[in-house]
Order: structure tokens, then C-alpha cells, then sequence
């Protein structure tokens, strides 16, 4: 093959084969004949072995099927394998060390440990091969020798392989055709790994736990996960990688190195996924729609990913654990929670990341960088994806609808959360209290009541918080944004949620409403911490004396009154307050502000709970019922102290004489007469004559 001469050459192309058979071959994709038909859709080929291989596509790629399980094969000898695993045969055994295979190809490949020599070995680092060619080849990693070099922009590889496919990201060239769905690709293994996802054939299948892989270098890269290997090493900082992709990414954090440059701007990146997508920010051109949802996309790729969506697709699995993602750049992030490796830094801070985007991201919290510009009203953001959730509150979009209730929502995040409530699954529970969550993220929150470790650091007064959402409220505090504007009377807010109950005001909206006492509400998360005070349910526990509640943000107040704290502050009077909605009513004594209003006598308030305990005296509603005698009031703390008149307790009381009271507006009274020398039985005729007005 080395020596013959190729004596069959193209008259059009000037290609030449060794065989005539060959340049036949060749000869087809220049006359565009196609001799081999399909006998069942017509589909013709200009080769015999890619319709064979689209004959598979009618048989859904599988005609070999097995008589135990029914599960269908692409070919006879995949079958044969599986049909050992039946049998949980391991008919290969080594006569050395005994092991069993199941597969003959992998017991060759054992036996070599044995039995081959391996006579050519390096002088640097001792390590043997079968082959001179392969000795060769490694040597050039200590030497670093590339003299294989691209003549368009100087790059130098260690093989002449590595170089015929480099060229072809000049000359984009993608010789090799997919026969079914006719995708091009620029070398002959990514066709047939490609073909692999249409055929769903997965040759290679693991020894030690029989998870089968498309790809060798797949299963490889699982067998590390049981023996433990990382065989491939850094030389300059000694750090080693399961995979060799990973240590392509790691080497480029220490050479700075960015192979993929846009043509347009000259831009340069270290991935080529980082490229494609900074290419769609010149066109803005979205020439391919999805079918289903009419969302449009710049690259045919986004398209593919964003199908796999609808088709719950996902066909790129991990080889460590279980995971499946729908896209490969997904799935590479997520291998490195596995190696745990985080390559870019923080040239200020020093703080890791694992991707160059989290970096960039976050060097903009140190440069105050906003690139991201709104067309509408011009405001800035520092990522993309906060500009699109603040484009959807111009256009109204909710493209992600619920298919159970046809609830639709802004963010595919907010879907996901809210099918939750459908499933009421909570595969995450916590190793310390095994309480359940929907998500890995509320888990990994939970899991810092336990630790009490707050991650998140306030860079202007240090003070600390366990989740970022709330240190960025707490930003807001310094800053003074509030990026949330009413467009009915143009007040604006620092969080969207607050937005969002102010509207409610204008609207009169109360969609929700209690399936057991009708009672409305105009939010849901309302409506279910209502829902709590049938069921009684407690599930938020206070850690100092074990008091329940049933809203995680009840507790929260209550721990103030164990630890003093007062976080909101007044500006004009350095008044302190433990809660901000105290804060909020009393600036309000600063500006005379009443943005509440009655529509019957036109009465402000400053507050909207007393807006609506005075509404209550047109509409007669008495919306809270004592669960002993049915008695139903208009406000909670009427109900609160009606209660105390079946429980007895008294939890006022008096620094004089030790008496209790069960309100405190009794003990006021009580006190008074101690400091007035008031006659002690006018005070409890008071008291008497309260109570029977109360009954």
C-alpha cells in the first residue's frame, strides 16, 4: 500500500486510487448518478453500502432483535454480545490472572498486558510501545517537535493527520455526507459517530458495570472511573485529566492560547462553541424556525439543540454518572463537576471559575462593565440573559406554556419550577434532616441552614448571605436601583416580585382563590401560605427554641428577636428596623406619604394591610374563623386575642407586680394605675367590662 504506485486517477479532480473500484466511487459524486434505489421510499445513493445503511432507517436500524428482552440491534454481532449478557457469560478467561470477558476484543487487548512485548521504549520516561511509528510520535511530546505546519496560519502539529484536519477548518471543507438526514462533517470517524445517533447502536459496552458507549474513547473514558486513572498531564502546572479534551481546555488558561477567530472583527476564542455563538451578534439574522414553536435561530445547530427540547432528546450522556444532555457544550460543563477543575481566575480577586464566561461575567462586577443595551427604553445589563427576562416586560413574551394547566411563563426555569408542583417530585433530600426538594439548587441552599455558611460577601460592608439572589436585594440597599418602573403611575421598584404586587393595586386582581373558604388572593404563593393555616402545617423549625412556621420568611423575622438584628436603617434619622417593610412604613411618617387609597371614601393609608382592614367596614367580610367556636373577625389580631380567651394565656406581663394580661393593651391600662396611684379596682372594672365586650 506504502510502495504501490495509485495508477487510477480523476480526469475531473486529478484524485488518485489504488483501486478502479475506488475511483469509480469517487466518479459518482461528480455526475451525481446514484444507482442504488430504495425499494420501500425511492431514495437513491450513489454507493451500495450507504443504502444499506439507509435501510436501517425503515427498520428503525435494528433488524437484529433478541428473543429474551426484544431489544433490537443494528447488526448480528452486537446481538451476539448482548445475548451473553443474558446469560451473564464471560467466556473469555485469562490464563494468568483468571479474569473473565465477555467480549473477545477486549480479552485480546488484556492478554497484551501479559503476553506482548512492547520492544520500543522512551529514554525520557520509560514508557514502552508495540510499535517504532508510536514511540515516534510520543517523543514528540517531550521535544515538543511539530513539523507538520499549516501554510495559512503557521500552526504547527505533532501528525500529519492533525493537520489534514486542521485545514479543513480553512478551507471548510466537510467531504463526508450523512445518507439520512444529509449533515456534512470534515472527517471520516465524525461520520460514523454521527451516524451512531440515528442507528443507536452502542458497541462498546464496560466489564465492570455493562453501561454500554457509541464511542471507544467513550467507554475509555468510563473505565477511568473505576480504576481511577487520569493519564493525561500537565506539564507545566503537574495537574492530571481523565480526558484529553480537558486538558486541551486546561492548557489554553496557561497559553493564553484562542485558536478560533471571527473573520468580521478579528475576535479571538479558546472554544469554537464561544465562536459561534459571538457570530450571531453580527448578523442577527435567525434564519431557521422551529416548526413547533416558531422560535427562530441564527445557526442550524441552535436549532437541532433547541428540538431536542419538544423531543425530550438528549443525546449526549456522561460517562462518570447517569446524566444526559441535550447539547455537548452542556455536557462538557458538567463534566467538570466531576474533576471539580475550575482553570480561569480572577486576575483582581483571585476567585476560580470554572468557564471563561462565568470569568467574563464576573470581571464586569469589578469594571462595572453593562454591554448588553435594551432597544426600548436604553438600560444596560452585564449579561445577555438578563437583557432577554428585561426585554419580556416590553413585549409581555411567555413562550414557555405549562402542558398540564396552559400556564405560560417568561423563563424556562419558572416552567420547570412550576411542573414541580404537578409531579410533587423531590428526588434531592438532605443527608442531615432528610427533608426532600424539587431541585439540587434548593437542596444545595437548604443544606447551608445546616452549615450556616454564607458564601456570598457584600464587597461594600462585608456583610455575608448563603444565597446570591439575596446578596443582590441586598446591593440594591447601597445603590439605590430600582430598575422596576410601573407604567401606571411610574413608581419604581428594586425587586420585579414587589412590581408585581403593586400592579395588583391598579388591577383589583385576584385570581386565586382557596378551594376551602373561597377566600381570594391576587398572588399564588399568597394563596399557598393560606393554604398552610388549614393544614396547620409548620415545616420552618427555629433552630434556638423550636418555635414552627409556616413561611420561611416568618422565621426569618423571628430569629431577629434571638439576634438583635437590625439590618434596615433610615437615612434621615438613623432609625433601625428589623424588617424592611417597617422600614418602608415608617419613611412614609417623613414624607406624609398614603399611596393607599379607599374607592368608597377616598381615605389614604399608609399601609396596604390597613387599606384592607378598613375596606372591611364596607364589604362586612370577617375573612379569619377561631377554629373552636366558628366566630369569624375582620382582622388577624382580633382573631389573635379572641383566641386567647380559649387558651387562657397571658403573655403580658406587669414589671410591677407580676400580673399577666392577655393584651397589651390591658397591661397599659394596669401600669397606669401603678404609676398614677389610680385606685386598683377602677383598673379592673376597665379590664372587666373589656373582657365581656369581648365574649
Amino acid at each position: 500500500m506504502h510502495t504501490k504506485e495509485k495508477r487510477y486517477a480523476c480526469d475531473i479532480c486529478q484524485k488518485a486510487y489504488f483501486k478502479s473500484s475506488h475511483l469509480i466511487s469517487h466518479l459518482w459524486t461528480h455526475s451525481k448518478d446514484k444507482p442504488y434505489a430504495c425499494e420501500i421510499c425511492n431514495k437513491k445513493f450513489c454507493r451500495n453500502a450507504h443504502l444499506t445503511r439507509h435501510l436501517r432507517v425503515h427498520t428503525k436500524g435494528k433488524p437484529y432483535a433478541c428473543d429474551i428482552c426484544e431489544k433490537r440491534f443494528s447488526n448480528p454481532y452486537n446481538l451476539t454480545q448482548h445475548l451473553q449478557k443474558h446469560a451473564n457469560e464471560k467466556p473469555y478467561a485469562c490464563e494468568f490472572c483468571k479474569k473473565k470477558f465477555s467480549q473477545h476484543t477486549f480479552f485480546m487487548k488484556h492478554l497484551d498486558m501479559h503476553t506482548k512485548e512492547k520492544p520500543y521504549a522512551c529514554d525520557i520516561c520509560q514508557k514502552p510501545y508495540f510499535k517504532s511509528s508510536d514511540l515516534i510520535t510520543h517523543l514528540r511530546t517531550h521535544s515538543k517537535d511539530k513539523p507538520y505546519a499549516c501554510e495559512i496560519c503557521n500552526k504547527k502539529f505533532s501528525r500529519s493527520a492533525h493537520l489534514t484536519r486542521h485545514l479543513r477548518v480553512h478551507t471548510k471543507e466537510k467531504p463526508f455526507a450523512c445518507d439520512i438526514c444529509q449533515k456534512r462533517l470534515s472527517d471520516r470517524y465524525n461520520l460514523t459517530q454521527h451516524l451512531r445517533t440515528h442507528t443507536n447502536e452502542k458497541p462498546y459496552a464496560c466489564d465492570f458495570c455493562n453501561k454500554t458507549f457509541s464511542r471507544r474513547s467513550s467507554l475509555m473514558n468510563h473505565l477511568r472511573t473505576h480504576t481511577g486513572e487520569k493519564p493525561y498531564l500537565c506539564d507545566i502546572c503537574n495537574k492530571r485529566f481523565f480526558r484529553h479534551d480537558d486538558l486541551t481546555r486546561h492548557l489554553r488558561t496557561h497559553k493564553k492560547e484562542k485558536p478560533y477567530t471571527c473573520d468580521l472583527c478579528q475576535a479571538a476564542f479558546s472554544q469554537r462553541f464561544h465562536l459561534n455563538r459571538h457570530l450571531g451578534t453580527h448578523t442577527n439574522e435567525k434564519p431557521y424556525a422551529c416548526d413547533i414553536c416558531q422560535k427562530a435561530f441564527s445557526e442550524r445547530s441552535n436549532l437541532t439543540q433547541h428540538l431536542r427540547t419538544h423531543k425530550k432528546e438528549k443525546p449526549y450522556a456522561c460517562d462518570i454518572c447517569p446524566s444526559a444532555f441535550s447539547a455537548r457544550f452542556n455536557l462538557n460543563r458538567h463534566l467538570m463537576t466531576h474533576t471539580n477543575e475550575k482553570p480561569y481566575a480572577c486576575d483582581i480577586c483571585q476567585r476560580p471559575f470554572s468557564e471563561q464566561s462565568n470569568l467574563t461575567q464576573h470581571l464586569r462586577t469589578h469594571t462595572k462593565e453593562k454591554p448588553f443595551a435594551c432597544d426600548f427604553c436604553n438600560k444596560t445589563f452585564s449579561r445577555r440573559s438578563s437583557l432577554t427576562k428585561h426585554l419580556q416586560t416590553h413585549t409581555g413574551e411567555k413562550p414557555y406554556a405549562c402542558e398540564i394547566c396552559n400556564i405560560t411563563f417568561s423563563q424556562h426555569t419558572s416552567l420547570m419550577k412550576h411542573l414541580d408542583m404537578h409531579t410533587e417530585k423531590k428526588p434531592h433530600a438532605c443527608n442531615i434532616c432528610q427533608k426532600l426538594f424539587s431541585t439540587r439548587s434548593y437542596l444545595s441552599q437548604h443544606l447551608r441552614s445546616h452549615t450556616k455558611e454564607k458564601p456570598y460577601t457584600c464587597d461594600i460592608c462585608q456583610k455575608a448571605y448563603s444565597q446570591s439572589s439575596t446578596l443582590n436585594r441586598h446591593l440594591r440597599t447601597h445603590t439605590k436601583y430600582k430598575p422596576y418602573a410601573c407604567e401606571i403611575c411610574n413608581k419604581s421598584f428594586s425587586r420585579y416580585p414587589i412590581l408585581k404586587r403593586h400592579l395588583l393595586i391598579h388591577t383589583k386582581e385576584t385570581p386565586y382563590a382557596c378551594d376551602i373558604c373561597q377566600r381570594p388572593f391576587s398572588e399564588r404563593s399568597r394563596l399557598f401560605e393560606h393554604l398552610r393555616s388549614h393544614t396547620k402545617e409548620k415545616e420552618y423549625a427555629c433552630d434556638i427554641c423550636n418555635k414552627g412556621f409556616s413561611k420561611h420568611c416568618d422565621l426569618r423575622r423571628h430569629l431577629r428577636t434571638h439576634t438583635k438584628e437590625r439590618p434596615y436603617a433610615c437615612d434621615i434619622c438613623q432609625a433601625a428596623f428589623s424588617e424592611r417593610s417597617h422600614l418602608t412604613q415608617h419613611l412614609r411618617t417623613h414624607t406624609n406619604e398614603k399611596p393607599y387609597a379607599c374607592d368608597f371614601c377616598n381615605k389614604t393609608f399608609t399601609q396596604l394591610s390597613s387599606l384592607l382592614s378598613h375596606l372591611r367596614i364596607y364589604t362586612g367580610e370577617k375573612p379569619y374563623l377561631c377554629d373552636i367556636c366558628n366566630k369569624r373577625f375582620p382582622r388577624r389580631s382580633e382573631l389573635t386575642r379572641h383566641l386567647r380567651t380559649h387558651t387562657k394565656e397571658k403573655p403580658y406581663a406587669c414589671d410591677f407586680c407580676d400580673k399577666t394580661f392577655s393584651q397589651r393593651s390591658l397591661l397599659e391600662w394596669h401600669c397606669y394605675g401603678h404609676i398614677q396611684g389610680r385606685n386598683q379596682l377602677y383598673v379592673t372594672n376597665v379590664i372587666k367590662h373589656f373582657l365581656v365586650s369581648q365574649l
